[in-house]
């Protein structure tokens, strides 16, 4: 049997969960919400970074992410520069954008990632 590993636990969720050679990483978003698009992306990709680290892996071994946008016209652009700027060369994972509310009324945009382990 793998174990199931939990990172950062909550009463209500785990930022990340590693099983079975996968690492999940829960939605993120920026803590400075003042911030414009691509200012809180970002803080967003510093924290999965973070948590993929956290759990024995890399952005460079991304599966696939998802993200979301409170205005997908007006921040897709300025969202994708710094996606593109940080994910590993020959490493993008699959991914989906949408456009979605938001559980705030400052948060831009929300990513969710699943990783690789090792």
């Amino acid at each position: 049997m793998t174990d199931i590993v939990r990172i950062a636990t909550d009463k209500r969720r785990s930022r990340a969960v590693v099983y079975n050679g996968i690492v999940f990483v829960g939605g993120q978003t920026a803590d400075d919400r003042s911030q414009d698009i691509r200012g809180q992306t970002r803080q967003t990709l510093a924290k999965i970074e973070k948590f993929l680290a956290e759990a024995g892996t890399d952005k460079s071994r991304l599966l696939t992410a998802q993200i979301w946008l409170k205005d997908i016209r007006n921040d897709f652009a300025g969202m994708n520069e710094i996606w593109d700027a940080w994910t590993a060369p020959d490493a993008a994972p699959t991914r989906a954008t949408a456009q979605c509310e938001m559980a705030a009324q400052d948060v831009l945009v929300e990513i969710i990632v699943t990783a690789a382990f090792g």
